[in-house]
């Protein structure tokens, strides 16, 4: 109990400038340092003429020479920046353990001082020291994280089968933590004492000859001890918000329970993750003072100049007007880029999974107007799929039949009748009364509709036959809106595609089939193909993954088929349920655990 209590009061004596600096930085990571990583990330990707990755390509990415030029650099500039985040810590700790105080800005100085060292021949290897500490000493964090990762039926089945494979696994496992871990103190010799690596490394090995296993028992024990109550703080919660509807008779809180209970879980999750780093060294920090004193070692503490920092004061200042001005383009490219759909990695099983309206909200409003459009963007779809056909007078209208009266009454064809006719019929009525008067809009509208809202279009074209440059005039509208980068064109018919292509070869194009039997990926025209939902199988979304093109499947409205297509790995669900493959999505990608909890005490 004292080395619980002496670890506790190291965390609390400087506990304004722990929680200070782990959320600033951490914040500052957010803003600054993910944008970087992906505008890096991409930009390799680019610049070696990848524009997806899959099993098939991505060892061949890997290894190109700028693909790994870049990948050192994004590992230097991840040790850079994790060696701030502990050594920071470790000088807050320092103070503490001295019963000295010392603020955020006076431990990140004092960090960013040890910096040039790293760069230092002999200091090489302390790379690697950091980078296994950050999924080591970040247990939680990192298993939350890793636990969305979805890995491969496949790879699973492959790895369960070869015993031998998962041996080998197991051994490179416990080595590399024996080996490591044994270097468990180098950071404290090497921030607080000012030895190289090599020499910190040494006494770290000294230090930890006889207590390797207390202390590494110690480490997970406090790692598993914090992420244990973590989760019964979430289930206490849990618990304690829909206990609370129930009192209020299921009446005020209603249907906002669930997105509470989220809104919570996230909240506590930012943190889980600002309290478990400084948790896990402290426990370093006082194992490594504990057997400091034990071995009647001099414990040499890192001098931290308060003058000499208040000096500095006109220097921080510049360099916090950077840093604002900095995180303000940053967060505001990022915010941007997130919204308008920049950023996706297509790496395949990390994607995540796209939701497309099927004539927008069809199965609340009446199919292909503004009225299904809204509705789509008001439940989250990603895409709204829409039909796409020409007038006598050569407008796009928005309309799936040739006919018009399954939707507006009116027996007529759409090549026989102008738009000045169309924009009169009610296309409202057969839905609902509640809609009538409901238009039949325009191709551009719907686009403007799109563009103002974020929202990506699936532009399915239904020829006749009966048109003139029908493609042309597609592409033209979608060039006029500066929209190619937020929509699909797609068609039944391959010649429309390749005629497409023809004219205009950044458009995206998707070729819709009922039935995928043999190559289909030999089809050049396509960019990527829209599947009926029984035709796909585990062997063809494979396949047309390892070509780097997408499969979209439609239409998919039950939870039974949605859960089959997420198994398959579809990228993504044309459907009439927009809320139920959402949810069902959401629910894929989170702890069955935490679901089932809920189930469970709501029906209490």
């Amino acid at each position: 109990m004292s080395k619980i209590k002496k670890t506790l009061q190291m965390l609390s004596y400087n506990k304004r400038a722990l929680i200070n600096f782990e959320l600033v930085y951490k914040l500052i990571s957010v803003i600054i340092f993910i944008p970087l990583f992906l505008g890096i990330f991409n930009l390799t990707m680019h610049l070696t003429g990848y524009t997806y990755l899959t099993f098939e390509n991505i060892f061949s990415f890997l290894f190109h020479p700028f693909s790994i030029f870049m990948i050192i650099l994004l590992l230097i500039l991840m040790t850079i920046y994790s060696l701030i985040d502990i050594s920071s810590l470790i000088i807050i700790l320092d103070c503490s353990y001295q019963k000295e105080k010392i603020t955020a800005k006076e431990a990140f100085l004092t960090a960013l001082k040890k910096l040039p060292k790293v760069f230092k021949p002999q200091n090489i290897l302390l790379a690697f020291l950091v980078l296994f500490l950050i999924p080591f000493l970040h247990f939680g964090i990192s298993s939350s994280f890793i636990s969305t990762i979805q890995i491969p039926e496949f790879i699973m089945d492959y790895i369960v089968s070869n015993k031998v494979l998962i041996c080998l696994y197991v051994i490179v496992v416990i080595l590399l933590c024996f080996l490591l871990f044994r270097w468990i103190y180098s950071l404290h010799y090497f921030i607080l004492e000012d030895k190289n690596f090599k020499e910190a490394r040494g006494q770290s090995i000294q230090m930890s000859k006889k207590n390797k296993i207390s202390d590494f028992l110690t480490i997970i024990l406090v790692q598993i001890t914090t992420s244990i109550l973590y989760v019964l703080f979430i289930l206490i919660g849990i618990a304690l918000i829909i206990l609370f509807n129930k009192v209020l008779g299921n009446n005020i809180l209603g249907n906002l329970t669930i997105t509470l209970i989220w809104l919570f879980i996230a909240l506590s999750f930012i943190a889980y993750t600002l309290l478990e780093p400084p948790i896990s060294y402290a426990t370093i920090s006082f194992l490594y003072y504990f057997h400091k004193t034990q071995k009647k070692e001099p414990i040499i503490h890192i001098p931290v100049n308060h003058r000499e920092i208040k000096k500095q004061n006109r220097l921080f200042n510049i360099f916090k007007v950077g840093i604002a001005f900095i995180t303000i383009v940053c967060g505001t490219i990022f915010t941007y880029s997130l919204l308008h759909g920049k950023y996706n990695f297509n790496i395949e099983y990390v994607r995540t999974m796209e939701v497309t309206a099927h004539r927008g909200a069809s199965a609340y409003y009446p199919e292909n107007t503004m009225a299904a459009f809204i509705g789509a963007q008001e439940l989250g779809a990603d895409y709204i799929e829409l039909d796409v056909q020409q007038t006598k007078d050569g407008k796009l209208v928005v309309l799936h039949d040739t006919n018009l009266k399954r939707t507006t009454g009116v027996n007529k064809n759409t090549w026989e009748t102008t738009y000045e006719e169309i924009a009169t019929l009610d296309a409202g009525s057969f839905f609902s009364k509640d809609f009538a008067g409901e238009r039949i809009p325009l191709l551009s509208e719907v686009i403007e509709f799109a563009q103002d809202h974020n929202i990506k279009l699936n532009i399915e074209l239904k020829p006749t036959g009966k048109e003139t440059d029908f493609e042309k005039s597609v592409v033209d509208i979608i060039k006029q809106y500066d929209f190619t980068d937020k929509c699909v064109v797609t068609s039944q018919v391959y010649a429309v595609l390749e005629n497409i292509k023809a004219y205009e070869k950044n458009v995206k194009t998707v070729y819709v089939m009922s039935l995928a039997y043999g190559d289909i990926t030999s089809l050049d025209a396509a960019d990527s193909f829209s599947i009926e939902a029984t035709s796909v199988t585990r062997n063809l979304v494979q396949k047309v993954h390892n070509t780097g093109k997408e499969l979209y499947v439609w239409t998919v409205n039950t939870e039974e088929n949605m859960q089959k297509m997420i198994k398959l790995n579809v990228d993504n669900i044309i459907t009439d349920n927009i809320t139920l493959a959402k949810e069902t999505i959401a629910k894929s990608k989170t702890s069955n655990i935490i679901q089932e909890y809920i189930n469970l005490i709501s029906n209490r």
